[in-house]
């Protein structure tokens, strides 16, 4: 630990980059600007991450594992019923994105911003199957007998609310997409 009351250099940098490559993206905000922020010397960077790549794919794996600890937490918190919970994904994303610091999705952000093959597209893919996953996952609790294809069907409407809300700003996407998520559900589970 550092001095007095201080994050260690690692997060700080983190919360620096959190900060500033959410808001204004990966690409546009240069090293000397996260370095500043976070207040420490350009060597310990490269000390710490190696390189500016590295200091984003670990921006995105918190910033992913914040997210997940947030969703499932208030799923358990909100919901006990298995469908409910399927589709409370849906009302934490509609609150998450009604925030004034969302930004979007930081991998859509990220991936936009690299090319095709880059260093950051396997983090932003493995972020993007565990939604797949997650939704796999709630609906076998929920019975649904081929949980698969209902979870790919519920990630595109989850990865497409995301988009309309930060695109369109449209503050009713993820509540447009719960209810087609109830259809979705409700049929599958036939």
């Amino acid at each position: 630990m550092t001095t007095g009351d201080r994050l260690p250099a690692r997060e700080r940098l983190l919360a620096a980059a959190e900060e500033l490559f959410y808001a204004e993206g990966v690409h546009t905000v240069g090293i000397d600007r996260v370095i500043e922020r976070a207040g420490v010397a350009k060597a310990t960077l490269y000390s710490v991450f190696g390189s500016k790549d590295e200091l984003v794919r670990a921006y995105l794996l918190r910033h992913n594992q914040t997210w997940h600890e947030r969703l499932i937490r208030e799923l358990d918190a909100r919901y006990r019923a298995p469908r409910e919970r399927l589709l409370g994904v849906f009302d934490v994303l509609g609150e998450r994105s009604a925030e004034v610091s969302f930004h979007g999705c930081a991998f859509v952000n990220a991936a936009a911003e690299s090319p095709p093959g880059g260093p950051l597209e396997g983090v932003c893919d493995t972020a993007r199957a565990w939604v797949t996953e997650m939704f796999a996952d709630l609906a076998r609790q929920a019975g649904v007998a081929d949980p698969l294809p209902l979870a790919r069907q519920l990630a595109l409407l989850y990865h497409g609310a995301t988009l309309s809300a930060r695109m369109d700003r449209d503050l009713a996407a993820a509540r447009t997409a719960r209810t087609a998520a109830a259809t979705l559900l409700d049929a599958a589970a036939r």
